[in-house]
């Protein structure tokens, strides 16, 4: 990918290298990026999670008699 020339906020920029302890512009953005991407496939799998208990797919465990020991 080229170079590309764009304006960060730059308050926001040194939050969030605070946050994910990165040092400079482009480390920041990038690990950004993926800290986003990271947390939509989080989001996704905990709706798919929902999705197995409101099928009851975990009612299983509510029986103590069928646990494993």
């Amino acid at each position: 990918m080229s170079n590309l020339y764009m304006e960060v906020d730059d308050e926001a920029l040194a939050e969030a290298a605070a946050i994910l302890g990165t040092k400079s512009k482009k480390d920041t953005v990038n690990a950004a990026l993926h800290e986003v991407a990271r947390r939509r496939k989080r989001l996704e799998a905990l709706e798919r999670l929902v999705e197995m208990g409101d099928r009851g797919d975990f009612d299983v465990l509510l029986d103590k008699a069928d646990y494993r020991r």
